[in-house]
Formats: structure tokens, C-alpha cells, sequence
């Protein structure tokens, strides 16, 4: 893969969108429709937080969304823990840029106790015909004891080329629950590099679950830090990349506090040419005894021209520790094909079952029932070779189109 710096060079030919585009509603530019999927939408188009003279909104349960720009100036409180928070974060390049030059942002905060029932769910666009740089910044800030899930989704409907730079901050008090989903199908001219830090205390349980089905090149990097006793990661990714497609996860988790549990599985298939990396990271400090900490990354490469490098690493400083790390990179398995296929299964429906299957498991961890059924589908279209960009996919004007699958495991 290219080194980073070569795409922070790139930055001079992208232009910025100063101010926002004038108000219409977010279903005349992009239709996001899921079935039986219930969700508080926060559009983001080209950069800026789309709103009809309403910026920021406080719900009757007392939770607050809407504009990071205005969110600064009415709960300066609120982000200045949020950013004090993340002071010994180790950023690079890309995130300090952010810092210092975004439009705009998704800021969200869940007051004490509050369980959210409904989802949230930002849904970040682009519709331009110029070479465009968007660069958001999303603050998250979810109570003692309160409850919420997140689903975040980057879609394209005009474009040329794309250099997404996206910071999201997630803040969670002690005995917090956050589940974050991350969807990726962008273009093969986009470059979408995501920044993901999370601040647990105590008792605190963050689940992350990202799946990548498109794109030019995207890095997902996403840093934990496991503040205080007894809080818990668990961080699941799904990597589907061929032709000249680049993906790369990069997974930092410091462990700072006695009792505290991480838990990462990353998959990834890659076909034709492309690259695919897992780079994890765990740290445990002296301090963080009775650490239990598990990383697994698996990999299936479908030619000899695919390239996949994987680093899972350990790095621990105290001695009562329950650690482990592995990985695995492989084709698939020929006494499963041989079998699939003594079964009067064709060569292509057999490779695509093992596929779907060695896939589903991360499709699986969704607990939301209706994401977790149309994610399933895309995972058995984009490995049928029929899943392009967002505007022509399943999340896209769902309720008007009929879907039938070659492949299901349900009937073989």
C-alpha cells in the first residue's frame, strides 16, 4: 500500500465547500430506507449539517443533536470534557488537520440514565462535480448509565473525486452502552480516511462493527482507552475488497485499568489486485492488572496477485494478564469445496457459500434485527459481484425494488 503521506499530498487538487448549500429536504438529494428500520436521521451533505433553521435540537428526553459548530457555543461544557478527554490521544497528521479545519460535524449528547430507544443515524453524502475535500468532525457524549446505538453510513450521489477526512469522538461516562455501526460503499475514486477515539470509564461497554463493501482507499483507524475498572471493548470489521480496491484497519487499544476487557475479530476477503491490512495494537500498562485482552484477524485470498498484511501485536507491561493474539491468512478451504460439491453444488455457488459463511460471522454481531438482514443481503451481493456504489444498492430506495439471490444458505 501507499504510504499515508502520499495521499496528504494529494490535498492541494481537493477544494472545500465554505458554507453550506441552501435548504432542501435530504430526501430530494438521497433516499436511505431500510425495512422495519427506525432511525433519528442526522444528514451531513458535503461537509455541513443539513437543518431547516433548526441547527441543534433538544429532544423531551433531554438528548441534544444536531450541529457541532453550534453545539461549541451552547455546551461549551460538555465538548471541552469531550476534548480534555482525548489530550493524550496519539493523533497523526490527518486528525490535527481536522482539528483545525473542519466545516462541520454530528454532535450528540445523551444526558444521564437515558436509554435511547431509536437508533441515530448519520448518513454522510456528497453531490458535487468538483474534486471535493470533506472534513467532518462528530462529538459524541453519552451519560452515566445511559444507553444508545449509532449508525453511521458514507454515500455518494454526484462526485468526481473525494477526500473524506472524518474525526468522530465518542465520550462515555461510567456504566455507559454505546453499539456504533459503520457502513462503507464509496466510489472507486474516493479516499475516505475515518478516525475513531473512544474514552470509556468504569463499567462502560462500547461495541464498534465495521464493514467496508466498496472503495478507492480507506483507512479506519480507531484508538480505545479503557480509563477506569471494569469497562469493556469489543470491536468487530469486515474488509470485501478486489480489482485495484485498498482497505486498511488500524486498531489501538490501551488497556490503563485494572479489570478492564478487549475483545477485536477482523475479517477480510480480497480478490483481483487488491490490499487489504489489519494492523492491531494492544497496550497494557503496569497498572492494568487482571487484563483480559483477545485479538483475531483472518483472511482469505482469492488470488495470487491479492496482497493482505496483517500485524496483530501485543505490547504488556503487567503479569497477571489473560492476552492472545492471532492471525491467518488462507484460500479457501478444498475439503469444504469437496464436500459442498458431492452435494450437487456448482464450483461458483460452492465458493460463494464458504464465502458468505466465513463473512456472516461479523454480519451476525449486529443486534439490530433489521440492519443485521440487509447487511447479510449486501454481503451476498457484493460477493456476487453485484453491489456497486450507495445509490445502487439495497440501502437505497429499498421499498421499491425486488431482490433475488443465486446463493441461500437457508435452502442448501
Amino acid at each position: 500500500m501507499k504510504p499515508e503521506n502520499y495521499y496528504i499530498q494529494q490535498l492541494p487538487r481537493y477544494t472545500t465547500q465554505a458554507e453550506p448549500c441552501p435548504y432542501r429536504p435530504i430526501e430530494e438529494v438521497f433516499k436511505c430506507q431500510i425495512w422495519n428500520l427506525e432511525t433519528v436521521t442526522l444528514p451531513m451533505l458535503n461537509g455541513w449539517f443539513v437543518h431547516d433553521q433548526k441547527p441543534l435540537i433538544t429532544l423531551d428526553n433531554g438528548v441534544v443533536i444536531g450541529s457541532l459548530k453550534v453545539a461549541i457555543q451552547r455546551y461549551p461544557e460538555i465538548i471541552e470534557r469531550c476534548h480534555n478527554a482525548f489530550q493524550q490521544a496519539e493523533k497523526d497528521e490527518l486528525t490535527l488537520l481536522n482539528e483545525q479545519q473542519y466545516t462541520d460535524g454530528v454532535f450528540i449528547y445523551v444526558p444521564d440514565n437515558m436509554r435511547v430507544q431509536v437508533p441515530f443515524q448519520i448518513i454522510s453524502i456528497v453531490d458535487a462535480q468538483s474534486d471535493l475535500l470533506v472534513q467532518n468532525r462528530h462529538v459524541v457524549y453519552v451519560g452515566k448509565n445511559a444507553e444508545m446505538s449509532l449508525i453511521q453510513c458514507d454515500d455518494s450521489v454526484r462526485y468526481a473525486h473525494t477526500f473524506l477526512n472524518v474525526v468522530t469522538e465518542v465520550f462515555m461516562a461510567e456504566n455507559a452502552q454505546l453499539h456504533y455501526y459503520k457502513t462503507e460503499n464509496k466510489e472507486k475514486e474516493s479516499l475516505l480516511f475515518n478516525h475513531l477515539y473512544v474514552h470509556q470509564e468504569g463499567h462502560s461497554h462500547f461495541l464498534s462493527n465495521t464493514i467496508t463493501f466498496n472503495a478507492g482507499y480507506i483507512q479506519n483507524n480507531i484508538q480505545v482507552d479503557l480509563c477506569e475498572p471494569f469497562a469493556d471493548v469489543q470491536l468487530y470489521g469486515l474488509y470485501l475488497v478486489d480489482k485495484s480496491q485498498q482497505c486498511e484497519n488500524r486498531i489501538k487499544v490501551h488497556h490503563r485499568a485494572t479489570d478492564c476487557t478487549s475483545h477485536q475479530l477482523y475479517k477480510g476477503i480480497a480478490d483481483d489486485e487488491a490490499e487489504a491490512g489489519f494492523h492491531g495494537h494492544v497496550v497494557v500498562y503496569p497498572d492494568a492488572q487482571r487484563t483480559a485482552a483477545f485479538q483475531t484477524n483472518r483472511n482469505i485470498q482469492l488470488t495470487d496477485k491479492a496482497r493482505v498484511n496483517t500485524t496483530p501485536f501485543l505490547e504488556i507491561y503487567a503479569d497477571d494478564v489473560q492476552c492472545s493474539h492471532g492471525a491467518t491468512v488462507g484460500q479457501l478451504d478444498d475439503e469444504a469445496l469437496f464436500y459442498l460439491r458431492s452435494r450437487g453444488i456448482s464450483a461458483h455457488n460452492a465458493r460463494k457459500l464458504l464465502m458468505f459463511a466465513f463473512a456472516n460471522e461479523i454480519v451476525n454481531v449486529v443486534e439490530i434485527s433489521a440492519l443485521q438482514e440487509r447487511l447479510g443481503d449486501m454481503v451476498q451481493r457484493r460477493l456476487n459481484g453485484e453491489l456497486t456504489i450507495c445509490d445502487q444498492c439495497m440501502l437505497s430506495n429499498a421499498d421499491q425494488r425486488d431482490f433475488v439471490f443465486p446463493i441461500d444458505p437457508s435452502k442448501i
